[in-house]
């Protein structure tokens, strides 16, 4: 579905890892891990995550960027529980995550 729905966007690799986020990070070589923020909470969680790797690779820095105040109530567990209840997620998600959870909760 990430690919989908990026697939007009150039510049953009998709890609899956298991292991620590900073093995993958050195293996792509990559200078720079960039988390996105909901709230104050993911904030705390992030940090920590943020700081045992710039502990285990000074090299590789971390930026954070924060959602627009319209979507902070996001998440993907409301956009499930929203949808298997027949409610509308569309313009929260791409088409493609619109079309799937219709699919897996109402069987159309």
């Amino acid at each position: 579905m990430i690919r989908e729905s990026v697939k007009d966007i150039d510049n953009i690799e998709i890609d899956s890892f298991s292991g620590l986020l900073i093995d993958f990070a050195r293996l792509k070589k990559a200078k720079v891990i960039v988390k996105g923020l909901r709230a104050v909470s993911d904030f705390e969680y992030e940090l920590q995550m943020a700081l045992m790797n710039n502990k285990l690779d000074s090299e590789i820095e971390t930026i954070f960027i924060m959602t627009s105040s319209k979507y902070s109530f996001l998440s993907s567990s409301i956009i499930k529980e929203v949808s298997s209840f027949g409610g509308c997620v569309g313009g929260l998600v791409p088409p493609i995550v619109e079309k799937r959870l219709k699919q897996k909760y109402h069987n159309l």
